[in-house]
């Protein structure tokens, strides 16, 4: 609920306001720790954007403005963060809107959001970043100032958090953090900070299942077909590793992406989901890969969606697909995944506020910054052994699967788990007297 309160009433903002000043805040939940951040850039016009975003595991503030408003600037950032006023019609409207985004999340035709949240608590059981990042709806009522203070007191602290600003000279912003954040005594005093959760991940793998009807999920007039949506995951690496590098290849050669999805260069028309699933198998609607990264954990899995009835088959192509990921890797394939990786790397870092989210994270886990030449020098040097080394230490673990929607034709996790086993990644067979 904290994230939501956040850009809200402190007293720069009254000043700010009084000044003309324009601000925009895009709101989230979130976790600590936090990376304050400041970018700058030349404009005509004195205005400021203002926004927060967040993951699993970082907290982000963001403003850009004008490079010759800094200190302000910098000023009302250390108000927000520090001196948040956090009155009770604030917390009264925010969990209004906590209330709203729970209602709106079981009603999202797209499922995405959801599954990551049901593949997390399935590999990371009653743990870390397996605990709900959305707030149960009994505890909604339950947070309210006190509450929202003990949790700043352990969690926004100087030892978790980073100052980071692009455009700007670096002697100025330092002059600036001493000013505004150095020996400042926020909103909910200097007691220290005790119950902070300094555990570290332990996968665990299971199931998480969610049965839901989906043949009712369309927006609009035309009917949207009723599908199954199941997510399998394996560990993988924290984002500290070596082998943090090989994996994004990894990520990057299975790729995927929906059915109706557009070709073009760059779309990822060649990559292993698309080849090997999409174009051979009509009936499925989706099919991508995702790498979630952490700095004690990490979790490659891959989402996919079709007709109840064909769930069974959906799965074991799965299970294949993982088992070929520790198998032959074409020369031609990794190139192009490599290629294809650092063409989204340098082409994200084109964007200012990228820059500064990419130097304020890698900071704030590392205490250092890989440049972007150091990171494609990585990339260059994967080779196909990495990719099976890699594939083969993920396939010894065990999987983590999600399941939402008809599960009437859901294998068994025990199947899954042999699946994965196997050799060739085909599901057990079973036999019935009776259908």
């Amino acid at each position: 609920m904290k994230f939501y309160l956040h850009w809200k009433s402190t007293g720069v903002f009254v000043t700010a306001r009084h000044q003309g000043i324009l601000c925009l805040g895009r709101l989230r939940t979130g976790s600590c720790p936090s990376c304050l951040g400041v970018c700058f850039h030349s404009s005509a016009c004195w205005k400021l954007r203002c926004e927060m975003g967040h993951t699993k595991d970082t907290t982000m503030y963001a403003v850009s403005a004008d490079s010759k408003g800094l200190d302000t600037v910098v000023g009302l950032l250390a108000d927000v963060v520090l001196h948040p006023r956090l009155t009770d019609k604030e917390i009264e409207m925010t969990r209004m809107a906590v209330q709203f985004e729970l209602e709106d999340l079981n009603m999202r035709p797209d499922p995405e959001p959801l599954l990551t949240e049901m593949i997390h608590e399935a590999a990371y059981r009653e743990n870390t970043v397996g605990l709900h990042r959305f707030c149960p709806t009994e505890n909604i009522a339950k947070i309210d100032r006190e509450v929202l203070h003990s949790y700043l007191r352990n969690y926004y602290t100087p030892d978790r958090m980073v100052l980071a600003g692009v455009g700007v000279e670096h002697e100025h912003l330092v002059e600036c953090a001493r000013k505004y954040l150095l020996g400042t005594q926020p909103a909910w005093g200097c007691e220290k900070a005790v119950d902070v959760d300094r555990s570290v991940a332990q996968y665990t793998g299971g199931v998480v299942k969610l049965e839901r009807d989906m043949s009712n999920v369309s927006l609009g007039p035309a009917p949207f077909p009723e599908l199954t949506h199941i997510m399998i995951g394996l560990e993988s690496c924290s984002f500290l590793e070596e082998d943090f590098i090989p994996f994004a290849v990894l990520n990057m050669m299975m790729g995927g992406g929906g059915s109706f999805s557009a070709g073009g260069p760059g779309k990822g028309m060649f990559t292993r989901l698309y080849l090997n699933v999409l174009n051979r198998h009509h009936w499925m609607y989706n099919a991508t890969s995702y790498h979630h990264s952490y700095e004690d954990t990490g979790l490659l899995c891959v989402h996919a969606s079709a007709d109840p009835r064909q769930v069974r088959e959906m799965v074991e192509i799965l299970t294949k697909e993982f088992i070929l990921m520790a198998g032959t890797v074409d020369v031609v394939e990794l190139e192009r995944a490599k290629t294809q990786l650092m063409s989204m790397l340098m082409m994200n870092l084109e964007s200012r506020p990228v820059i500064f989210e990419d130097v304020g994270r890698q900071v704030l886990a590392t205490r250092s910054r890989k440049l972007p030449h150091e990171l494609c020098a990585l990339i260059r040097s994967v080779k196909p052994e990495d990719i099976r080394r890699v594939a083969s230490q993920m396939l010894c673990r065990k999987p983590a699967v999600a399941a939402l929607g008809d599960l009437s034709h859901l294998p068994a996790y025990e199947h899954i788990q042999a699946a994965l086993s196997s050799r060739d990644g085909r599901l057990p067979r079973t036999y019935r007297l009776f259908r």
